[in-house]
């Protein structure tokens, strides 16, 4: 589009919201129109940043302005309210709140019939392509037990993480099965042999781990071990920013990372 992306980013006080006012502050290809924050913000009203054309914090939707996209990194509650808006004025989403229940899920499904929705536990290229490889060698080693460990800051509050389920669901769904079918969440006390195509999980919290996700399949003998580390949150927030280039504009409909990377694979 000729004209810079006008942007509202939900959540603009969290950790990836205070990276993405940074770093959208020096990207000339948006313009931040709005930064949304809960009602009992204490910066609610404030600037953004300086200047006088600056946005102030806000809690209002209807006050928010002419939008192409918006950025969602805020919790259930929060990203309900944007996706209220979005879907009744046709506005892109781009959202990585994790710790939703199916029922929202549903929800997310029906409102890409009326807006364009980009979603994803994870908006780092090196995860996306963890996934691609861990996809592949889900289907090549079927009969090889499979465990994903994953390691995060001790204030996150949802286990395992939004990416340790969507690595899971991607390794079943290439064996043709799903997570509510193969899923293992914890293990205590004398549960037995481990059963025949199950998909484990173990959880790490503490200290300021930013990310860490592993896929071990473990054969006879033998072991892979599929491996990312996060180290700077700032990877993720340029990710979200690239795929809201990316989506503003587009027609409704549910797109994923992956899908925008092959488009510019192919370029």
């Amino acid at each position: 589009m000729s004209h810079p992306v006008r942007l509202a980013i939900n959540g603009a006080t969290g950790r990836m919201g205070q990276v993405l006012v940074q770093l959208v502050k020096g990207d000339k290809r948006f313009v931040l129109v709005a930064a949304m924050v809960s009602a009992n913000s204490a910066l609610l009203g404030q600037p953004v940043f300086p200047g006088d054309d600056a946005p102030t914090y806000t809690n209002s939707w209807p006050g928010a302005g002419a939008l192409d996209v918006v950025i969602d990194f805020s919790g259930p509650a929060g990203l309900a309210a944007a996706l209220t808006y979005c879907e009744s004025h046709g506005v892109a989403l781009v959202t990585g709140t994790t710790g939703l229940d199916p029922t929202f899920g549903q929800r997310l499904a029906v409102s890409s019939q009326r807006m364009a929705l980009l979603r994803s536990a994870n908006f780092s290229l090196g995860v996306a392509v963890l996934t691609r490889l861990l996809r592949e060698a889900a289907a090549t080693l079927p009969s090889w037990d499979l465990d994903i460990i994953e390691a995060h800051h001790n204030r996150k509050e949802d286990a395992p993480s939004g990416t340790a389920l969507a690595l899971g669901e991607a390794a079943a769904e290439a064996r043709g099965t799903s997570l509510s079918e193969s899923g293992v969440y914890s293990r205590e006390g004398r549960t037995g042999p481990r059963a025949l195509g199950t998909i484990g999980f173990a959880v790490v919290r503490g200290g300021d781990v930013v990310g860490e996700h592993e896929a071990w399949l473990m054969g006879k003998g033998e072991r892979i071990e599929l491996t990312h580390r996060a180290t700077d949150r700032s990877i993720f927030a340029r990710g979200a920013l690239e795929a809201a280039h990316w989506l503003s504009g587009r027609p409704p409909g549910e797109y994923d990372i992956d899908t925008m990377l092959t488009e510019r694979a192919s370029r």
